[in-house]
């Protein structure tokens, strides 16, 4: 079987198309979305590239704030090449014309949660994601070497002797299935945040690429870290936007109903990392039973401000909010991956010919808590890594015969029972798995999941069916991996183990038809 493509690429944020780009020096390239090029987180990424540029910074200092963040449990290989590859990466960038924001003819550095330096270049102010990914887009649309198909569902891995060869998808607007063959297959289909019913994601952000690296067999690793952003803006509906902890690091701060800073009551600060705050909040929301808090920036300069932020100013407009005015209202969200699929630092998954990179992997950069602003430089580092190793690895494979096709298709009728099923999921993730877990809550969501279990039909090679079982496998993991680890780590807080516990110091893998397992760093 000769293959059709010598890299195919699932996911089209920056992670994908940054690959794709790196990819299509060597040879011809697909990428498939289950949307369209322009929805993903990174297209919705706010605050930034963090890069140890500045003059009075340096990799070991970016290094040291990464590892404070992950809360002991980073891979430290994963982080010195972040930190310092990084910075290749993002000059690259520059070099080829990538435009951040400049003032006086020099980069602008902001201050985000976490970082002991200013050290995230930003563009378009406050629309870092989009700009970057419009730019890679520029060289994507241009090259002839890769081929975008959008409205192309990926819903099945093509695995022969434990070699992925390939994959099935269904383009859901003409409703035809088709396979494509490749050298080398790379995830980068983001994480699962949406599948919280609180989430600063894109509805699209529910952890399909794990499932399909699971079923077919891969390791999924770090489940109970899920990332809460501690200052979405709130709408009294689920409906939400980002508002970037950068607006905190131009001097922004937080306050309760009454008008008081409460995080300097419990001695912590509006520039923690994101786990801190987001639990000094929740704290807050419980005590004063109230659903959101406030964030406040009339004392800064309100043309700097609109600026800086107008995307931020103008979502809030919306709202009949003037953020250089008014209190705004925030309430945490879920907001990024820290687990998932299970790479080495080349992004090789435990399949051969398949790897993950972008917020879809888990490579151990982040450990218990990802720093700002790592995320994006994480696309691009280690997505060059990953290319570059398949190119030097994987060589054609042998002539198999092509697949069958498989029969997968979508039947509308039901369409309402998935939706019912996801937003039960949803709540049931948020109030059992969110911010503050325990045992009783987390086993009492076990339960609730093995019912919904019941309650489909579990035909794989239906869209719906298939959306639910990968959503309850997913809420399983994270519920399960939550239970093991009796601690407080990072973004993962038990109110039952209030602590850290040196015995954790280990991730959790889990494999289809096995046990999760702790297994050491």
């Amino acid at each position: 079987m000769k293959n059709n493509y010598d890299f195919i690429i699932v996911g089209a944020g920056l992670a994908g198309l940054y690959s794709a780009l790196k990819a299509s020096e060597h040879g011809k390239v697909a990428i498939l979305t289950k949307t369209t090029i322009e929805i993903s987180n990174s297209y919705l990424a706010q605050g930034g590239i963090a890069a140890a540029l500045s003059e009075d910074d340096s990799p070991e200092l970016h290094f040291e704030d990464t590892l404070k963040a992950g809360a002991g449990l980073c891979n430290e290989k994963a982080v010195e090449i972040l930190v310092n590859e990084g910075i290749d990466r993002v000059k690259e960038l520059i070099s080829m014309g990538m435009n951040f924001d400049a003032e006086n003819g020099k980069l602008s550095y902001g201050l985000e949660g976490g970082h002991s330096r200013k050290r995230v270049l930003h563009a378009g102010g406050d629309a870092t994601g989009k700009e970057v990914v419009n730019f890679i887009l520029n060289f994507i649309y241009n090259n002839s070497n890769i081929t975008i198909l959008e409205n192309a569902l990926v819903y099945k891995l093509h695995i022969v002797d434990g070699e992925c060869q390939g994959v099935f998808a269904y383009n859901h607007l003409d409703k035809k299935n088709f396979y494509l063959g490749g050298r080398s297959i790379i995830l980068a289909t983001g994480g699962f945040s949406a599948a919280y019913s609180f989430s600063t994601n894109p509805h699209t952000s529910t952890g399909e690429g794990i499932n399909l690296a699971f079923e077919a067999g891969a390791e999924i690793e770090s489940m109970e870290f899920v990332q809460f952003h501690p200052t979405s803006f709130y709408t009294g509906s689920e409906e939400t936007f980002l508002i970037s902890e950068a607006v905190r690091g131009e001097g922004a701060y937080i306050v309760n109903h009454e008008g008081i800073r409460f995080l300097q009551d419990v001695n912590k600060s509006e520039l923690a990392t994101r786990d801190v705050v987001s639990e000094a909040i929740y704290e807050e929301l419980k005590r004063s039973r109230k659903k959101n808090v406030f964030l406040v920036m009339n004392h800064l300069d309100p043309n700097k401000i609109k600026k800086r932020f107008s995307h931020i100013y103008n979502e809030a407009l919306k709202y009949g909010i003037d953020i250089t005015k008014d209190p705004v209202p925030i309430a945490p969200a879920a907001h990024y991956t820290i687990g998932g699929i299970k790479t080495d630092v080349n992004g090789r998954t435990t399949i051969n010919r398949l790897y993950a990179v972008g917020e879809t992997a888990s490579t151990g950069v982040h450990g218990a808590n990802r720093l700002a602003s790592n995320s994006l430089l994480e696309c691009l580092v280690f997505g060059k890594r990953a290319v570059d190793y398949a190119v030097q690895n994987d060589k054609e494979s042998t002539d198999n015969p092509a697949p069958e096709i498989i029969d997968f298709g979508i039947d509308e009728n039901k369409s309402d029972l998935f939706i019912d099923i996801k937003n039960r999921i949803a709540e049931l993730l948020w109030n059992n798995a969110g911010i503050l877990r325990s045992r009783a809550i987390l086993n009492s969501a076990l339960k609730e999941i093995s019912k919904i279990g019941n309650e489909y039909d579990s035909d794989p090679r239906e869209y719906y069916n298939s959306r639910i079982a990968g959503l309850l496998n997913l809420a399983g993991m994270i519920v399960n991996a939550a239970l093991l680890r009796e601690e407080s780590r990072g973004c993962h807080r038990r109110s039952d183990f209030p602590n850290p516990n040196d015995k954790f110091k280990v991730t959790i893998v889990h494999k289809k038809a096995s046990e999760p397992e702790l297994r050491n760093l």
